[in-house]
């Protein structure tokens, strides 16, 4: 499974025994893989600080949870052919996910355990909040640039009334730069070939004799060309009409012809040039963010581990990964069962969901007996 339980108890000679007996039962029963998560001494300032601190966590966590699932999946949408490989391309610190959350290490470089909670969380949040930033501006104008190339290629597919022609036209197709003459581009249905060869010349006065033909199909309809006299343009649109002859408006100019292709070939030469620079800075920065992401938890971890279980500090946190998901219910009964010293009304509570306390409103969705975080890291789910 791709999800971790993230927990501590105190580290007195009782509950290093109930994690023991924890250890003991999940391993027996086959319900979770257990390895200890080692968290800094950090400094711990005055309990209200620790209060304040907790709610700014919070938010700290849900933020950058949310950053790292929007990184992965413009991962995947830069991608687009590619997709099988891009979890080769959310690791962290170049390990896969559940490898370096399994291996954590408390970076004392990027952030020194010796200062002061509140210096640590507000370094993680500057960090993350500089990571979205780029992450908006970098996507947006690489999206800007797919989205105007998306709308140009879709121009070139479709049926012949609503594609462009310009890529299917050329300038041997049209009198041009005539005065009197002009040709014009007829959408005829397959089934009415034979119709429209005996009867466009006659459709109007002034048609040019033997001026037709056929230049593109798609699967219902032929484009044809017709050349006749400007001044009957209205009545041949008419008469074509009422033959269901579309006439498609087009006007031959190289000129345009030549933008719109220069365009095409511009947004193609650029989307490939951002491609991989914008791809390997999604890369290094979902790494980066993802390891802050796992920084804020262990800070979370030890600042409800001192507010839950008091000073001095002392207590050890436990990284579980459930083996299946219909293993979690049964997980939680253990840990529940196993710490319920820790908290008698709470565990009594969630234990016997019948029981109603007067006052109490604890449900196994948001309270334990200990100190629980999950970790998700089904990131593109």
């Amino acid at each position: 499974m791709s999800e971790f339980w993230l927990i501590s108890a105190p580290g007195d000679k009782e509950n290093l025994q109930a994690l023991e007996r924890m250890n003991t039962v999940t391993s027996k029963s086959n319900l979770s893989y257990n390895t200890k998560f080692t968290i800094p001494d950090f400094k711990v300032g005055t309990l209200d600080s620790l209060v304040g601190l907790s709610d700014e966590l919070g938010k700290v966590d849900i933020f950058a949870e949310s950053l790292i699932k929007r990184m992965a999946q413009s991962v995947v949408e830069v991608m687009e052919d590619a997709k099988g490989k891009v979890q080769e391309n959310l690791l962290a610190n170049g390990a896969d996910l559940t490898s370096f959350v399994t291996h954590f290490e408390w970076d004392m470089a990027k952030y020194p355990a010796k200062q002061p909670l509140v210096s640590i969380a507000d370094t993680l949040a500057k960090q993350l909040a500089q990571i979205e930033t780029d992450l908006k501006s970098r996507t947006a104008a690489y999206n800007a640039l797919k989205t105007n190339l998306e709308n140009l290629e879709k121009k070139s597919t479709g049926n012949l009334f609503t594609r462009t022609l310009s890529d299917i036209v050329s300038k041997e197709d049209f009198v041009l730069d005539s005065e009197y003459l002009i040709t014009l581009l007829v959408i005829v249905p397959k089934p009415s070939y034979i119709q429209w060869q005996k009867t466009y010349e006659s459709l109007s006065d002034m048609v040019v004799p033997r001026s037709t033909k056929l230049i593109a199909e798609d699967n219902e309809c032929g484009l044809f060309t017709v050349t006749l006299f400007r001044k009957v343009i209205d009545d041949f649109k008419t008469k074509a009409k009422e033959n269901k002859f579309t006439v498609r408006e087009f006007y031959y100019d190289e000129k345009e012809i030549k933008r719109e292709r220069e365009e095409m070939t511009r947004l193609l030469s650029d989307k490939k040039q951002q491609y991989g620079p914008l791809l390997r800075w999604l890369k290094v920065n979902f790494s980066e963010a993802f390891i802050a992401w796992i920084h804020v938890k262990a800070l979370r971890v030890f600042v409800e581990s001192v507010l839950r279980y008091g000073l001095p500090v002392n207590f050890q946190a436990v990284l579980l990964q459930p083996h299946k998901k219909s293993s979690t219910k049964r997980l939680r009964e253990v840990l529940n069962s196993v710490f319920r010293h820790l908290d008698e009304v709470a565990a009594a509570s969630i234990l016997d969901a019948s029981v109603e306390i007067p006052g109490l409103q604890l449900s196994n969705q948001d309270y334990f007996p200990y100190v629980y975080f999950h970790i998700d890291l089904g990131l593109l789910d």
